[in-house]
């Protein structure tokens, strides 16, 4: 069996909004978050230029990939993230956005601060108190703190705990 070495999550939070925010008009769109389909699957590869290996991901059985997408438009993923519901809270083990809302030419913002607050809101609903924990590159901790109000646990740990995950939820959902 292959040994997976584990990565600190390099994502971006460009900006928390209430729902996704379309970044030339403004516009807010009201989002879905689903279990990801083998079908979604053709569409999420490196091919199509994401950066991670999410069949590999979706074959993990402890893990469950999500997609965000919008209301009525579920056939365009705007983002992904992979999660594992531990013995006391979730783990989030990739987060990405869709290579259209990457970069200075990004369609929406909003994306990751949205993939993080579901993780919250799971983390509530298995009976975790919103706690989410996750592996940061080390030059975006400070960036972690700030935006997602998580807390440098040590090493690259981060975990967001109850207080911070109520903003983030009541933020999106």
């Amino acid at each position: 069996m292959r040994i997976k070495k584990e990565i600190g999550l390099d994502f971006n939070i460009d900006k928390l909004t209430n729902s996704i925010e379309n970044v030339v008009t403004g516009d807010s769109f009201p989002t879905d978050i689903s279990i990801i389909t083998t079908s979604d699957l053709k569409v999420v590869s490196k091919k199509n230029v994401w950066l991670f290996n999410w069949s590999d991901e979706f074959k993990e059985p402890a893990r469950d990939v999500y997609k965000l997408t919008i209301v009525n438009n579920p056939t365009i993923i705007q983002g992904l993230i992979s999660l594992e519901v531990k013995t006391d809270h979730v783990y989030m083990h990739l987060v990405e956005s869709a290579p259209f809302n990457k970069g200075k030419i990004k369609m929406y913002s909003g994306v990751p601060g949205n993939l993080v607050a579901f993780a919250c809101k799971l983390s509530f609903q298995r009976g975790y108190d919103g706690n989410v924990s996750f592996l940061s590159k080390s030059q975006l901790v400070e960036h972690y703190e700030k935006t997602l109000g998580a807390f440098h646990f040590g090493g690259r740990v981060m975990i967001i705990e109850t207080q911070a995950a109520l903003k983030l939820i009541n933020k999106y959902f």
